[in-house]
């Protein structure tokens, strides 16, 4: 039997590979233009020379902030004339600190004491009970925290204490940070330029706000009658000129509205951080939020305001944050497999709508769509009726290829309740072919619950050297809260 085949649709099909392979390159270079950016940073900051004291500056960071005050320390003790090295704590092990002279650790805390995930393989080596004395070391810990968790700023402690227990010298007293505080960040800054003498260090000036710039412009409750607090779809809009740049995983701070008070009474001007539910090419910036509801019947002011009380139109001040850690870097051409629980949707469908893009662009070909990459998405939330976000656009995903498998768990099923991570369990094998056939891991949502279930859940799965191969790869991302 001889086949026809029609040429046009052979030269479509080829140039929409190119176009992805194109794409797919235009990320890696700028992932290598990033990290030759990091590199350059790195050089003019110099190394210490023969004889001269040893500097190391290590950073926990999910956000971006810790990593960001950790560049910022390493400029000032350069300009006091010290060569430094900057690195994530992951890339430090007890060993290395034995060749160090000072040590900076600028550290946030996950929940209640958690390392961040640039800091997790760190953690390991504090329960080790054959770490190497590290009594020539001075060193230095700023960390960043919330008051609203019970252990405050609970990580950086335990490193706190652990350097001294290994018989380090602190430099200075610990500087906790609550919620990017600025006197207290400010403070670190004193210390260090204390310490090392230099008048020409530069303060610190806290991320700026686009004040007044932008508005919201759209608001629709997602899960009316829901047994959970409501969840709204927001979208934000500049009042002049065009969207900012950002990339999926990125966040969003946004200030509390002027007179805001938090739980104690007192003036709130904390901004929030929200993941981003869409890419600059949709033409608005996408929220999740949902309503906070606190135990004396209020709601919280940022959510409260966002949710019930800003009318359409009205002014809000926010900043557009990158955040490396959650965006897809390397990960462009692989499978990846989406885990997420709540409004944890938004830096999911953020992802998926990216590919989203993609898959459009190929609409010409029918059947398989071998330049897009398949994804998967684990969800859970409370009612299988009301709850399912963005239930629409999920199943148009499902139909078009974009999402292979869908995988839905939700608490309040009154025939099969479930939990996010009961469905990773159930499909435990085709999730260790997936990831052997190179997939990458994101997971983003709760901290409380669900992401520390799915985290051992997942180590249950595939085995926890496999899971920390992903994680040391890049293969293993979180954004969690």
């Amino acid at each position: 039997m001889i086949f026809s085949v029609d040429p046009m649709r052979w030269w479509t099909a080829l140039a929409l590979l190119a176009t992805y392979g194109l794409l797919c390159a235009t990320i890696w270079w700028a992932h290598r233009q990033r990290e030759r950016a990091r590199l350059s940073q790195q050089s003019q900051l110099g190394d210490a020379a023969a004889g001269e004291t040893r500097v190391l500056v290590a950073h926990g960071s999910q956000t971006g902030q810790a990593e960001q005050l950790a560049w910022r320390t390493a400029e000032s003790l350069h300009l006091a004339g010290r060569g430094v090295r900057v690195c994530a704590l992951n890339e430090v092990d007890a060993v290395a600190l034995t060749q160090l002279d000072e040590l900076y650790v600028i550290t946030s805390t996950y929940g209640e004491g958690d390392p961040p995930d640039s800091a997790a393989l760190f953690a390991d080596h504090l329960d080790e009970s054959d770490a190497p004395r590290l009594t020539r070391l001075k060193h230095a810990v700023l960390a960043l925290g919330d008051h609203e968790y019970e252990n405050f700023c609970g990580f950086g402690r335990r490193v706190d204490a652990w350097l001294s227990q290994q018989g380090a010298t602190p430099l200075f007293d610990r500087i906790e940070v609550d919620q990017m505080d600025e006197a207290a960040v400010r403070a670190w800054f004193e210390k260090l330029s204390m310490h090392a003498g230099a008048a020409a260090m530069a303060g610190w000036q806290a991320e700026q706000m686009d004040v007044g710039g932008w508005r919201l412009a759209e608001r629709r409750l997602l899960n009316p009658g829901s047994p959970g607090e409501g969840v709204y779809h927001l979208e934000l809009e500049p009042i002049e000129g065009p969207l900012p740049d950002w990339a999926a995983g990125d966040l969003v701070h946004i200030a509390p509205p002027e007179g805001a008070v938090n739980e104690a009474g007192e003036p709130d001007l904390q901004p929030r951080a929200y993941s981003i539910a869409s890419v600059p090419e949709d033409g608005r910036l996408h929220l999740l939020v949902r309503l906070r509801r606190l135990a004396g019947g209020g709601t919280g002011c940022v959510s409260g305001w966002l949710c019930l009380h800003a009318t359409i139109g009205e002014r809000l001040t926010l900043g557009v944050r990158a955040h490396p850690a959650f965006r897809i870097g390397d990960n462009a051409g692989r499978r990846l497999l989406l885990v997420g629980n709540g409004t944890g949707m938004a830096g999911l469908r953020a992802h998926l709508r990216a590919r989203a893009r993609l898959l459009r662009a190929q609409q010409p070909l029918q059947g398989a769509n071998p330049a897009v990459a398949p994804s998967w998405l684990f969800f859970g939330e409370r009612d299988p009726q009301i709850d399912l976000h963005h239930r629409e656009e999920l199943q148009a995903w499902r139909e078009t290829g974009l999402l292979s498998g869908l995988d839905l768990a939700f608490s309040r099923d009154p025939v099969h309740p479930a939990y996010v991570q009961q469905r990773l369990v159930e499909r435990g094998h085709d999730i260790r072919d997936w990831v052997a056939q190179g997939a990458a891991i994101y997971v983003c949502g709760s901290l409380a619950g669900m992401a520390a279930a799915v985290d051992e859940t997942l180590r249950e799965v595939l085995g926890g050297d496999v899971l920390l191969g992903l994680q040391r790869s890049g293969r293993y991302r979180r954004d969690v809260y």
